[in-house]
């Protein structure tokens, strides 16, 4: 090809192909290497020698000629030298690639898609009757708990405190829980009981407490990702789910184990275990929030999935998991795994309980550009012969 780009072009095919223009300028100020020149040792940090390339060749089944391998070095180090220019760019955890594009402003909700939408309301039943003991107090349903609280029959502080003793007195069985975020939730649990005793109500999910997956940035809490790289890693934002649970009342008492970088159940406190069996592990990588709903925790947890994050770990300890479609719940705050696959979603016991969740939730989120508001039609009493 003998045809030469000259700036203007090349920056434009770079935009194009996503490159952001300080590096695309970095990479034009670069003169090409022509054929036969040595590759620059102070660009390059890694050259790769004939030897390895030989030692490579064996491992793949191939065998080349020395002439070749000359030729494959100039072309190999050639590559490590530009990789090393693209990595060389920051790019941090909430910076989300392109992969939408739409012309509303950054920061600006999309045309048609409102920030805030109705919300389901849940069946209302008679309330309750107060549990005799701690075993019929931990399975209760959120929607349950809820009915409580807005009767007046149990504090909010009540049941975070519940919660916060049933992990202290379960997670060195289940290693689910890597931080307990024990001064927030209490914090949060004595003003939603000022507000009930002045006769405020945010929702159905009001006062009941829940768990995060440690993938959530939370203020002041490690978020962690499993790995021990992150162990001490305090991320100063909040993650939306978390913000819009806050809104909804909910209760955060603790985030919830993954496997190292969300692969599998194992992270550096040790295996996630099935609370059914504890010789098994709770399957990934919401392993925590799965083997807390089951082991009666909390009645729901947050979990995301890639590939199956929710519904292994859901199908391996007995629980009810909601995997929604990409793009219904904001994943601002959380740890990408792949921008274009994962999902949030709410863990729990009992399916009206998932469905307050979702409910509180979905929408659209300016600071995930995926994320769209469409409607959501909660029917608890809708016969199942007519669903299909």
């Amino acid at each position: 090809m003998t045809d030469v780009l000259d700036r203007r072009s090349f920056l434009s095919v770079a935009a194009a192909a996503g490159l952001p223009t300080a590096l695309a300028q970095e990479l034009w100020a670069t003169p090409p290497q022509a054929p036969g020149e040595a590759v620059e040792p102070a660009v390059l940090s890694r050259a790769v020698t004939k030897e390895q390339l030989i030692a490579a060749e064996a491992v793949l089944g191939l065998n080349y000629t020395d002439s070749e391998r000359d030729l494959m070095l100039q072309s190999v180090n050639g590559t490590i030298t530009t990789v090393e220019k693209l990595h060389s760019v920051p790019l941090p955890n909430p910076v989300v690639p392109a992969i939408h594009f739409d012309p509303v402003p950054a920061g600006s909700s999309a045309v048609g898609q409102p920030l805030s939408t109705s919300r389901a309301n849940a069946a209302r039943p008679a309330t309750p009757e107060v549990p005799r003991s701690e075993t019929d107090w931990a399975y209760l349903s959120a929607a349950e708990l809820g009915r409580l609280v807005r009767a007046k029959k149990v504090t909010v502080r009540e049941l975070t405190e519940r919660a916060l003793t049933r992990f202290s007195q379960y997670d060195s069985a289940l290693h689910c829980v890597v931080t307990l975020t024990r001064e927030r939730a209490l914090t949060q649990a004595d003003l939603l009981d000022s507000e009930v005793k002045r006769g405020v109500f945010r929702g159905p999910l009001h006062g009941v407490p829940y768990a995060a997956k440690d993938l959530f940035a939370v203020p002041r809490y490690p978020t962690t990702w499993g790995s021990p790289l992150y162990k001490e890693r305090v991320i100063d934002e909040t993650a939306a789910v978390v913000e819009r649970l806050d809104r909804a009342g909910a209760v955060l008492v603790a985030k919830t184990s993954l496997g190292e970088f969300a692969q599998g159940d194992v992270w550096f406190g040790g295996m996630t275990r099935n609370p059914w069996n504890t010789e098994q592990g709770s399957s990934g990588s919401s392993a925590g929030s799965a083997s807390a709903v089951s082991a009666g925790l909390v009645p729901f947890a947050l979990g995301t999935e890639t590939l199956g994050s929710i519904i292994s770990p859901c199908t391996r300890c007995g629980v009810s998991g909601l995997r929604p479609t990409f793009g219904r719940i904001s994943r601002h705050g959380a740890m990408a795994l792949s921008w274009t696959m994962d999902k949030v979603g709410p863990i729990a016991r009992h399916a009206e309980d998932l469905a307050l969740v979702f409910d509180a939730l979905h929408g659209a989120d300016p600071r995930d550009p995926s994320a769209r508001t469409l409607p959501f039609q909660f029917e608890p009493s809708r016969p199942l012969s007519g669903i299909r």
